[in-house]
């Protein structure tokens, strides 16, 4: 997701060696380190339960217009 925000399109030009995961944070602004932590809360937060069966109901309509 980082890569895909900062990524204005073109060639991927992404660095892989290793290290270069490390070596593009310590560039960072301060800021960069909490925003990630709070993206990555966030991922880890479950479905609420209204919300995946809203999921499951609409899932269902799309298999009986089959």
């Amino acid at each position: 997701m980082e890569w895909a925000l900062s990524h204005r399109g073109g060639k991927d030009d992404r660095d892989r060696t290793p290290g270069s995961a490390a070596r593009r944070r310590s560039n960072e602004p301060g800021w960069a380190q909490g925003l990630r932590k709070l993206y990555n809360s966030v991922l880890d937060e479950p479905i609420p339960d209204s919300f995946d069966d809203l999921l499951k109901k609409l899932d269902r309509n799309r298999d009986e217009q089959r």
